[in-house]
This record gives structure tokens, sequence and C-alpha cells, in this order.
């Protein structure tokens, strides 16, 4: 089977780092997701990833901290997370860059548009790190930033313990309804919380695909990224 998307963009959430743990990173989880990640280079699909840094730290637990710099302390956790993934992607013989929106040159690249571009094109997988580089602003608005700048065909959200899109949280209702289609505006009509506003609307008004998944299952990035029909797909047509 062939892939039916050439570029992607991997929004990766902090927690799916962390496993079982539920916080730091977790060294084999990192591993498992990188091998997932690693079939898709063999498929010649040019990966670009958005890491989050919530197994480090969230905002919202800085309630008494002024909020520029807690979001600065979350960039971080990105960045931790990041070279995480790097390590790991290196060990099993891809090469990588990350790219920070945050100037860190020993460790880093800084993020530039074309310079991304170019190492997709080559092969590379690309992993960008802390966020927009600006705070108030979160990862999955980066991953749709970054997935327009880059001309994305689709926005990868892989999620950990649920499989899809709900119009409630399955794990207090029961009954919780799964979507397999949405259009953007259903999510900010319903408020369904895949992600902030921000995020949503920017990919809406950019027309960006987005498959909202399970990660828990070892093969459902690729299985995605070849067409089969799993977790919520969202677009605007």
């Amino acid at each position: 089977m062939e892939p039916i998307y050439k570029r992607v963009v991997l929004k990766l959430s902090g927690e799916a780092l962390a496993g079982s743990k539920g916080t730091g990173i977790d060294i084999e989880t990192v591993n498992s997701i990188s091998k997932q990640i690693i079939e898709l280079h063999k498929l010649d699909v040019e990966v670009a990833i958005v890491v989050g840094g919530g197994n480090f730290w969230r905002g919202r637990y800085s309630q008494n901290m002024d909020r520029t710099a807690s979001d600065y302390m979350g960039m971080l956790g990105t960045v931790m997370n990041a070279l995480a993934l790097q390590d790991a992607l290196e060990n099993l013989g891809v090469i990588t860059r990350v790219q920070s929106a945050i100037e860190m040159r020993q460790i880093a690249e800084p993020y530039i548009r074309r310079r991304a571009i170019r190492h997709l094109e080559k092969g590379r997988i690309v992993i960008f790190a802390a966020g927009t580089g600006n705070p108030y602003f979160s990862t999955d608005t980066t991953a749709a930033l970054r997935a327009a700048e880059i001309e994305a065909d689709v926005i990868l959200l892989a999620k950990k313990g649920v499989d899809g899109v709900y119009d409630s949280d399955p794990k207090i209702n029961s009954n919780a309804k799964k979507f397999d289609t949405l259009k953007y505006i259903d999510i900010l009509n319903l408020g369904l919380g895949i992600m902030d506003s921000t995020a949503t609307s920017l990919c809406m008004d950019n027309k960006i695909p987005l498959i909202v998944f399970g990660i828990d299952e070892p093969d459902n990035i690729k299985n995605v990224i070849l067409g089969s029909k799993i977790g919520t797909h969202v677009k605007e047509d």
C-alpha cells in the first residue's frame, strides 16, 4: 500500500512520552513511538514533529505564577522532549534535526522555515521545539502554524488513552459518542476541546486536515498514513 500523505506534522503530547509513569520521560515509550515514526520514514513520508511539554510542566499548576514565566518553563520542557526523541530516532538510524523557536545554538537549530523544508526534502525528520517561542500560545497552535508554514498535507494528532473525538469524556461517560468525521466549526461550536480555539481557527482558515487517533496501538501512525479509517477525521469539505 502507498501512503496517502507525502508531508505530515505529527503532534505528540508530552504525556505520550511519559508512558505509564505519567510524568518525565519513559525511555521504553519514547523508543516505541520512535519505531512507529520510523515506519513512516520507510514509506518515504516527510515527517515533522511538534512535541508538547506537559510531562514536565503545565501552566495550570501555576495559578500564582506569572503566566509568561510559566509558559516559558513549558517551552523548555518541550526542548527536553525533543532531544529525547531525537536521540531515540538517531539510535534507530534516522537523521533528525531539532529546530527551536527559542534560540539555543548549542543544542538545536533556530527555526527557519526554508531550512526545515530542505531537511524534509532530504529525508530528515524535523522536530519543532519550544512551541511558537511566544507565551500564551499552545503547542497545538504550534502544530497548526508549522503545518501551514511547511505546507503539510495533514496534522496527525496522536492522543494517549483515547482513540478519537467524543461528544463527552469516554472515561467518565460510557455512553459517549465517537465522531468519525467533523468540521472545524463543529469543534468550536460544540466546545469539544481537541485543540484550543486559536489552533482550531488556524487549521480551519488554512484548510489543513486533522486526524485525531490513539497512539496506544503500536501500528496506528502507519495505518493512518496508509488510509485506514481509524480515529476522527476533521476537515472542511
